[in-house]
């Protein structure tokens, strides 16, 4: 996939380079779909683990804007880096289960989000805590596809100019 991308990827050469037999191969992954599924869940749990983490012990203005662009940042820079990880993007956008793991994925980091948001804000509405934190999350892995479509310095510049925006929605907000 890192070489050509998904739709050149034949399922006879990736059971060449695993060194297992196609048959072998179709008994885990019955087409390339598969694969991409399950390369897609491995990422989605790496990411949320980092998430996690990251934004685990958080308790405070200054911490969430130094948490928060980190994650960016390092999102952004896995997106430029793996071209792996554009090609699984790539085929959640044109099947509806990926584009549904995708979702909950981003429900899910929505969720470290707003558990941050409620601790810093107690008493604003938990409701809308968690539509803007789903809306600031779903907001940044679109920003940063569009960042990674163009050159490189302006990708860098929409990256910028989201993380200024989505920050002062989460702290002003």
């Amino acid at each position: 996939i890192a070489e050509q991308g998904s739709d050149a990827m034949r399922m006879g050469e990736v059971a060449e380079r695993a060194g297992v037999s196609i048959g072998s191969l179709y008994q885990f992954f019955p087409d390339k779909r598969a694969i991409i599924w399950a390369l897609a869940e491995r990422y989605t749990a790496e990411s949320q683990a980092c998430i996690s983490a990251a934004l685990a012990d958080v308790g405070d203005a200054e911490g969430l804007r130094r948490a928060f662009s980190e994650l960016v940042d390092i999102y952004y820079g896995l997106f430029l880096a793996e071209p792996v990880m554009r090609d699984i993007w790539s085929g959640t956008q044109a099947d509806k289960a990926l584009r549904q793991l995708e979702l909950a994925d981003s429900r899910a980091n929505a969720e470290f989000l707003t558990a941050v948001l409620k601790r810093l804000r107690p008493a604003a509405d938990p409701a809308a805590l968690e539509t803007t934190a789903f809306l600031v999350w779903q907001m940044g892995e679109a920003a940063v596809r569009l960042a990674i479509s163009v050159d490189r310095q302006e990708g860098d510049r929409l990256v910028a100019a989201y993380k200024r925006m989505a920050l002062r929605e989460l702290l002003d907000g």
